[in-house]
């Protein structure tokens, strides 16, 4: 129901008999955080009137200023159908200055206003998310671990998949909040997990994949497990990625097809195409964010490193998938699911745009096994790879005044200098690696 007045939110509340309400916004890298308030708060918060103290929270904070303003988003209003006692609802929330104005560091923001931009030429930008993640064992504390005693792998079913059970009713709680699910199963390692749900405008797809990796991890601890979204857990398991299926459309109809086009890809498909590979080194830093990110982007992963596409590769970092019509669609499979999926959108969407105003085409499609073609194969065709290290995402991100615009200037510097520490901090870090390698040796 996306057209609720703040009426039907409050009847809802009223009729559900719902006590308190979760204020979620989103920080820069894509953690989730509220404000919590009881119903009889209710009205003051959808009248814009809740302030809260950001000033502590990382990439958020200001000398000159102390408190925002919450908006909410009523389209985004949902009671929790895991919390029937004392009923839990939420709404996802823009943030915006004392005066009203939106806030340039909220991630929601800054994919709205890229979408604006969208907009403006006429186009609608949808996208649909697979979300890969781990299903490991909490210890007696409630603590995560790596642990897993099944041996299930891809499209497994049980009793080898131990985590089918906490799948399914996952998959049930995010039906009864309005999810649409296509389709869910095992993946290739043990313990790990795909969900994928439809396609839908940028925004609203943005606004699912923050509440998808809540109601994931909220059942999975219910199940005594603990749900993981870090994309390389292990160094013997298979990474978790986010593939993001990408779609342009005009007056209702998808300009990517063209069926007298090559490939029966449009012009606009090929620009947009040729902009994402313009622009992903740099894009790595916010659609790969993390250290942890790059040893799940390694080649021995077969992981998308090396920046091409194709129709026919399933292997390829971007890749046309067979449907035409109004399902064609650009799947960029190199992100994973620690990204903040408002950045990460809004750096794919203007990495296309670009493509597309200045008709950048890209090189030709590589339809065979990239992986087994030879360096010298990959570099007399010209295919580059992605950076291998959070410094060198760092230093691609920087290079690039497009991807930095898209984050502004405040946000782009908090980000960078607060990658930059975790890059530091980590080489700083003595690991058990060194100690096994070398503490008896020398």
């Amino acid at each position: 129901m996306n057209n609720r007045t703040k009426e039907d939110i409050i009847e809802e509340v009223r009729e559900r008999e719902v006590e308190f309400i979760r204020l979620q916004f989103t920080d820069i890298f894509g953690n989730f955080k509220n404000v919590a308030i009881t119903a009889r708060q209710l009205e003051k918060a959808l009248n814009n009137d809740c302030m809260f103290d950001f000033s502590a929270i990382e990439g958020f904070y200001r000398d000159d200023e102390g408190e925002m303003r919450l908006k909410p988003d009523f389209s985004t209003f949902t009671v929790f159908p895991w919390r029937p006692q004392g009923s839990v609802a939420r709404l996802i929330c823009d943030v915006c200055t004392p005066d009203g104005k939106p806030f340039d560091a909220d991630p929601r923001y800054l994919l709205k206003k890229t979408i604006a931009k969208a907009n403006q030429l006429g186009y609608e930008f949808a996208v649909g998310p697979e979300c890969e993640f781990y299903l490991f064992h909490a210890d007696e504390d409630g603590l995560p671990t790596t642990i897993t005693h099944e041996q299930a792998s891809y499209f497994d079913l049980g009793p080898m998949d131990f985590g089918e059970n906490a799948r399914r009713d996952i998959v049930l709680n995010l039906e009864e909040i309005g999810f649409s699910v296509e389709s869910s199963h095992h993946e290739v390692a043990p313990a790990q997990h795909e969900i994928d749900f439809k396609y839908d405008e940028a925004l609203v797809t943005a606004d699912r994949i923050m509440t998808f990796k809540m109601t994931v991890r909220t059942i999975a601890k219910r199940h005594g497990l603990h749900a993981t979204f870090m994309p390389k857990p292990k160094n013997d398991s298979n990474g978790s990625g986010m593939h993001l299926n990408m779609s342009l459309s005009k007056n209702g109809q998808n300009i990517f097809d063209d069926p007298s086009g090559e490939y029966g890809l449009s012009k606009e498909a090929l620009y947009f195409i040729g902009g994402l590979m313009k622009h992903v080194k740099a894009m790595a830093l916010i659609t790969n964010p993390l250290i942890n990110s790059y040893k799940r982007l390694r080649k021995e992963n077969e992981a998308p490193v090396f920046v091409s596409w194709s129709t026919k590769n399933r292997k390829a970092m971007l890749r046309v998938p067979y449907a035409r019509g109004s399902a064609t669609r650009v799947e960029l499979r190199c992100p994973d699911p620690s990204a903040n999926p408002y950045l990460a959108l809004a750096v794919c969407l203007q990495a296309g745009l670009d493509g597309i105003e200045n008709q950048i085409l890209p090189p030709a499609s590589i339809d065979q096994n990239i992986f087994k073609m030879s360096m010298e194969e990959l570099m007399s065709m010209g295919v580059d790879s992605m950076p291998e290290t959070l410094e060198h995402a760092i230093e691609e991100f920087e290079k690039d005044k497009l991807m930095v615009d898209v984050l502004g200037e405040y946000v782009a510097r908090n980000y960078i200098e607060s990658k930059k520490r975790e890059w530091n901090d980590y080489i700083s870090q003595v690991g058990e690696w060194e100690l096994n390698k070398y503490l008896l040796k020398y």
